[in-house]
């Protein structure tokens, strides 16, 4: 049996793109093979290059409570220190240049293979509870030129789609456990910046690969590529998917203190850990080949192998401290 569609085509609805909503319109509704309903969406005042199809799960119904919503999410991301348009040394670019529409008057110039890169992992994106990483929509992965491309697919290619599942060792999905219990529970925080960083983890990891017998200059390129592919993911994904709602505070006065700094230069190891668990529909709907994919999935099992070995020095419950009274205040 087909599952009921919560939006007729024609409705006017709010939509999810990267942080913020936007007013809408439901132009075609379709049902994948594996029963996910998906919607054509078209933006209210947006040229219709940014027409796009997105999962049920971006699609809010409009109504008062979801314009108070948009609101409340546009107040919040105005309120972020404002980044200029360029790329730092670490090649992390402005949220703000990469996750809204162009407006209808640039009607003229073409969406190029960029932007149309920047509903990659939104379209990845699910409903979340209260009380998992990511209540608050989607942030786009950034591509890098001469890297993988992760540039979007057909129509085809989303429909054929079947999921990719990382598997998280059981050594390491305890760690998850007990993440989610000191967070959402006990409501303490990690330490930040992390005595170990994503960034230090994934270098020391590249040096350990490197270090090999079996290491050769053809593996290296690979590997410098997987790697940097993991801090750019970390980077565009945590501020949305990542966190805990009881964490998104701390986010807030961290990228006021740490303007220019990219997240994987601050966060670690249980955040890591947290990405490599959420990673799996982001690759899903990238427009890598099968064999191209299995080879990524490949190392980054062997990343998680490489986690497993270390966890002794990845993953202690030193790393998370007591929050206080007036961050309590701020969470209310």
């Amino acid at each position: 049996m087909p599952p009921k569609l919560k939006f007729a085509e024609g409705e006017k609805v709010l939509c999810f793109h990267g942080p913020l909503i936007y007013e809408a319109k439901c132009l075609k509704s379709s049902v994948t093979k594996d029963d996910h309903v998906r919607y054509l969406i078209h933006y209210a005042g947006w040229n219709k290059n940014w027409d796009e199809w997105v999962p049920e799960s971006r699609v809010l119904k409009y109504n008062e409570a979801n314009v108070q919503r948009q609101k409340k999410v546009q107040r919040a991301h105005s309120a972020q220190p404002v980044k200029t348009k360029k790329t730092t040394a670490k090649g992390r670019k402005s949220e703000a240049a990469s996750s809204t529409p162009a407006r209808e008057e640039r009607a003229s110039t073409p969406a190029g293979k960029d932007s149309e890169s920047s509903s990659t992992a939104a379209k990845a994106s699910k409903t979340q509870s209260k009380d998992t990483p990511a209540d608050s929509g989607s942030d786009q992965p950034k591509k890098k030129r001469g890297r993988l491309d992760l540039s979007i697919e057909s129509e085809e290619q989303y429909l054929a789609k079947v999921e990719v599942k990382i598997k998280i060792p059981e050594e390491l999905k305890v760690w998850l456990v007990d993440d989610w219990d000191v967070i959402t529970r006990q409501q303490k925080l990690a330490i930040l910046p992390a005595k170990l960083t994503v960034e230090q983890i994934v270098d020391n990891y590249l040096a350990f690969k490197k270090s090999s017998k079996s290491h050769n200059q053809a593996k290296e390129s690979v590997l410098v590529d997987i790697t940097e592919g993991i801090k750019e993911y970390f980077n565009a994904t945590l501020g949305s998917q990542l966190l805990y709602k009881f964490e998104r505070p701390q986010y807030s006065e961290i990228l006021q203190d740490y303007p220019e700094k990219p997240m994987s230069q601050i966060y670690g190891s249980i955040h890591l850990l947290r990405l490599f668990a959420k990673m799996g529909p982001m690759l899903a709907y990238t427009a890598l080949d099968e064999r191209s994919l299995q080879h990524v999935l490949s190392h980054i099992q062997d990343f998680l192998k490489y986690m497993v070995t270390n966890r002794s020095t990845l993953f202690n419950l030193q790393d998370y401290g007591n929050a206080t009274p007036e961050y309590h205040r701020k969470v209310q």
